[in-house]
């Protein structure tokens, strides 16, 4: 594969950094945007790598960001807001993406990867999945000249993920106990390296140009079980007390106003779909999803 110009958007975070550490051992040349750039010290390391401090929700300043590149990448994405309303959720996803579509047309990027959820839709119950949804329409509407590729996946796993390590830091915290909302709600982990690889396969389009990939890792898991799963590991073991709606709808509503919203109402709303996959884009992709049982014992234990 030749070497390309490529901008990430949301490069420096967990899924981010993994994407921006493998393209940068192929060879290609990365510009990460950031309003805090030399936050992210473990990327100044990786060669072709430029970080660059910008405010990419302003339009001029996102042209200029995006101009000459081969691929633009927004991998942009919040699970809570500050507030209530939806507009955190409506500007990081929904009108970051529609702005970003307009700066690749306006500066003639040609090709454009997006990052959605699995269930995103525009009549999904929370601000989350809507605000998704609303960004996908915005992809889709893209005329001819933006190729695009958009992929959703299921919860991701992996070193230095906030999915297991926070079970895990929770459990040591509280002593093994975990009151749980919807805990039968079921989900399919897929591993942070696989959905690497998904990106990586579709940087030129062909086969993947204009389509869209539900990421789904190969086993199904109900989130009490995952809990339960994280705490074996961890060495705490799990005795997960399950919550009925009603009672978790006051956690959730409890937990809005507590800092850094460990679990939210827009949370509790996603919960109520299950986050698994009907058809897998893995096999489309000629990739073999990893179980999470192959890869959750290396980085949580209980001396991790």
């Amino acid at each position: 594969m030749r070497t390309l110009d490529i901008t990430v958007l949301g490069g420096t975070g967990f899924v981010g950094s993994a994407l921006v550490a493998r393209l940068a051992a192929a060879g290609h040349r990365l510009r990460l945007p950031s309003r805090n750039p030399y936050a992210a010290r473990h990327l100044a390391v990786l060669p072709n790598v430029e970080r660059i401090r910008a405010d990419i929700h302003d339009p001029e300043t996102l042209r200029r960001v995006v101009a000459d590149s081969d691929v633009v990448i927004n991998l942009v994405g919040i699970l809570n807001e500050k507030g209530r309303s939806g507009r955190g959720f409506e500007l990081a996803h929904a009108e970051l993406t529609r702005k970003t579509i307009v700066a690749c047309i306006e500066t003639g990027v040609s090709r454009y990867l997006h990052m959605s959820a699995l269930g995103a839709s525009e009549s999904g119950p929370s601000h989350y999945l809507r605000s998704k949804g609303v960004a996908e329409r915005h992809v889709r509407a893209a005329p001819a000249s933006l190729d695009w590729t958009i992929f959703r996946p299921s919860v991701i796993f992996g070193r230095g993920d906030s999915l297991l390590n926070r079970f895990a830091g929770l459990l040591r915290l509280s002593g093994g106990v975990m009151p749980l909302a919807r805990a039968g709600a079921k989900f399919s982990p897929v591993w942070i390296d696989d959905v690497v690889s998904s990106f990586e396969a579709a940087l030129l389009g062909g086969a993947t140009s204009r389509q869209s990939y539900d990421l789904c890792g190969p086993e199904v898991i109900t989130l009490a079980d995952l809990v339960r799963y994280t705490g074996s590991l961890a060495g705490t073991g799990a005795r997960i007390v399950s919550l009925p709606d009603a009672v978790g709808r006051l956690q959730a509503l409890v937990m809005d106003f507590v800092p850094g919203k460990p679990f939210s109402t827009d949370n509790f709303l996603s919960l109520t779909v299950d986050n698994i996959c009907q058809e897998n884009g893995f096999a489309r992709l000629g990739i073999t999803p990893t179980p999470l049982r192959a890869i959750a014992p290396t980085y949580i234990g209980p001396s991790r």
